[in-house]
């Protein structure tokens, strides 16, 4: 697994599969991608650290907006 935290590539019309809100975190599988919130990407991390090919994490943007 490897986890990126480039240049955003989300945007608030990417939205979490579970519950809906704005996407920060993207996984890629094997099989396809996933978008995640924050809350579920944290919920979910131990998971997604075995089965995820690539993590990309932009949560950090939520920590910069409130600065």
């Amino acid at each position: 697994m490897t986890t990126t935290a480039t240049e955003p590539q989300l945007t608030a019309a990417d939205r979490c599969d579970a519950c809906g809100a704005q996407a920060y975190v993207r996984v890629t599988l094997r099989s396809g991608s996933l978008l995640f919130c924050a809350h579920h990407a944290r919920r979910h991390a131990d998971k997604l650290d075995e089965v995820a090919t690539e993590i990309h994490d932009e949560s950090d943007r939520l920590l910069s907006a409130d600065a």
